[in-house]
């Protein structure tokens, strides 16, 4: 097996900076001839770049490019970053932004942008993609002050956005099959908005969006009677639809106080309750749709009218068929309180935040003819402690379910059971607190990490990055900022820190009721003396009873040296890696490493 490496870090002073890396590697298992020969071939580029505003505030070039091979992270030969093994999605974007300054401002983008699923390796690619926009433009309003009413306060703008989009396989990635079936078109909208106070409580905006879409190529559908089955032709040329819509909202904020006195221990609660209601109106487009006919198989049968668009399968999709109109509703709540504070030297009461937000949001089909109510969605965010806030979600049905478990036109408490059926739920936390809260030390929790950039989290919950030269973790360390103990020994204090990570989720759309997700996740690093650091990481399925991963670091700095191990004791063949060598940049190649990596044929 071989492999090759670059990697750069760049900057000009007031004009950018960036780094980039490339890795590729040819894997070799066994012996050529040997039945159990097999050859890989592995590679990731990365590449991250980013203007400084200084340079010029009218322009801005940015990169974020993460693309290669879909098992790269797994089948690496120095890969030991567990956070990036549990990636399974790179994405990348390169864009050049430019804004012509004026009345009304004009903005203009153009990017390439790559999604790609290292589960399926399915490739989306978008090459280019051209997005253009003018700012709101108040045609009505006075030159001299603000606007006022309805009338005033109406504005328009104007958006543009064109794309050359390709959706293709890993294997066929930039080559000739991956153009064959590019779909690309353009889209211009023009919204019209207005916004108004009624009886000077109430927020009221109205507005509508029209749209034209222009294709380059559309779909014809025919039912071919001899072979039984539909018939979808490609249409070359220009083609083109425009739609409309309208809207209307209406939004206020209430607010409630109860006041307990200033003796006590809670003077007060406040209420703050801000809801919404909207309504939207989508005519029917009928005059772009198409129709074929499947006759019946037997008298028994009736004939069957399928009705199609040419424009199903384009960039944009097709327009509605039907006439729509639905009303939005729902309302957001935060609740906050005044307690007395401990410190009986302050006058002033505490304020502290009991529910962050609570929200509820549903929905009314006017023109359904049946289940017209969607499901109410529950979200919100209640602090615990400072630092540590639970979130949560979920989804309450009014409507019954057959005993099929789908859903019929029955009031579920006409049905025997509650008012709301709870058909999924979910709960989260993260918590981190180290030995620096302590000591009234700013905690600067770097997140410019390899299994950031990698698409993974900001944390390090599932495990820190290793950089070549045997960094576990500190990689944005500077080699003379080295923490040296200037009292005596036994004044020395122990550096810490904790990070805690809880999820739990519920299902019951179809009668499941089942816990499908339940896991905690733990990572914590010891600095036992200004020149040994221990850590470890883990994530435990409570469900399975199993641990999904779990990580053991360890690093001595010896002076010129650094000195590391990692090892991994519950994937297949307990994966670790040894390294020593020189701290210095320049002669970082002199090393010794030792690892044992996971059966890759597994």
């Amino acid at each position: 097996s071989y492999t090759a490496q670059f990697q750069s870090t760049y900057a000009l002073r007031y004009r950018f900076r960036g780094n980039a890396s490339f890795r590729i590697e040819k894997l070799l298992n066994s012996e050529r001839g040997f039945p159990d020969f097999s050859e890989t071939s592995n590679y990731n580029i990365q590449w991250s770049h980013a203007q400084d505003s200084k340079a010029d505030p009218s322009s801005q070039f940015r990169a974020s490019v993460n693309l290669g091979s879909s098992q790269f992270f797994q089948q690496s030969i120095n890969q030991q970053n567990i956070g990036s093994n549990l990636v399974n999605n790179l994405s990348s974007s390169v864009s050049y932004s430019k804004v012509f300054r004026g009345d009304p401002e004009v903005n203009i983008t153009t990017a390439a942008t790559h999604n790609q699923n290292t589960g399926t390796q399915e490739v989306n690619l978008t090459l280019p993609t051209l997005q253009a926009g003018v700012s709101r433009i108040y045609p009505f309003k006075p030159k001299n002050g603000t606007a006022k009413g309805a009338f005033q306060n109406i504005n328009l703008s104007y958006n543009l956005n064109g794309q050359n989009r390709y959706t293709t396989t890993e294997d066929e990635f930039f080559t000739s099959e991956m153009f064959k079936d590019g779909i690309y078109g353009v889209q211009q909208s023009v919204p019209v908005n207005t916004n108004f106070k009624l009886l000077n409580y109430l927020s009221v905006s109205a507005g509508g969006t029209y749209e034209e879409n222009w294709v380059f190529r559309t779909f014809n559908q025919s039912y071919d009677e001899d072979n039984r089955q539909v018939i979808r032709d490609t249409v070359g040329g220009f083609d083109s639809y425009r739609t409309y819509g309208l809207g209307m909202g209406l939004t206020t904020t209430l607010y409630g106080q109860k006041n307990f006195g200033k003796d006590k221990k809670i003077q007060a609660i406040r209420h703050v309750m801000s809801p919404n209601i909207s309504y939207n109106i989508n005519p029917g487009f009928a005059q772009y749709f198409d129709s074929y006919i499947i006759p019946a198989i037997d008298d028994t049968q009736e004939d069957e009218t399928v009705s199609y668009s040419r424009f199903d399968g384009t960039l944009f999709g097709s327009p509605n068929e039907l006439f729509s109109s639905s009303i939005s509703f729902g309302v957001n709540n935060s609740l906050e309180a005044k307690v007395r504070d401990r410190d009986s030297t302050k006058t002033e009461a505490k304020k502290i935040t009991l529910i962050n937000t609570l929200s509820l949001r549903s929905s009314y089909n006017l023109t359904a003819d049946s289940l017209k109510l969607a499901p109410v969605s529950l979200s919100g965010s209640i602090p615990v402690i400072k630092g540590l806030t639970v979130n949560f979600t979920g989804n309450l049905d009014i409507y019954a379910l057959d005993n099929n478990n789908r859903r019929i036109n029955t009031l579920n408490i006409n049905n025997g059971g509650s008012l709301f059926r709870l058909t999924n739920a979910n709960m989260s936390f993260n918590y981190s607190f180290s030995s620096d809260q302590f000591s009234n030390k700013r905690d600067d929790d770097r997140n410019d990490n390899q299994t950031l950039r990698n698409g993974g989290r900001p944390d390090d919950l599932f495990g820190k990055p290793i950089n070549n030269n045997g960094t576990i973790y500190d990689e944005d360390e500077d080699e003379d900022d080295v923490k040296e103990n200037k009292t005596e020994s036994f004044n020395y204090k122990i550096p810490w820190n904790l990070r805690l990570g809880y999820n739990v989720s519920y299902a019951n759309g179809a009668r499941q009721d089942m816990i499908n997700g339940h896991s905690v996740s733990i990572s914590s690093d010891l600095e036992l003396s200004p020149k040994w650091k221990v850590g470890g990481s883990t994530s435990f399925n409570i469900q399975d009873q199993s641990f999904i991963q779990t990580s053991f670091r360890f690093q001595r700095d010896l002076g010129s040296f650094r000195m590391s191990f990692n090892w991994q004791p519950f994937q297949t063949n307990a994966p670790w890696n040894f390294f020593i060598g020189i701290k210095s940049n320049i002669l970082q190649d002199l090393k010794y490493e030792q690892r044992r990596r996971p059966d890759q044929t597994l």
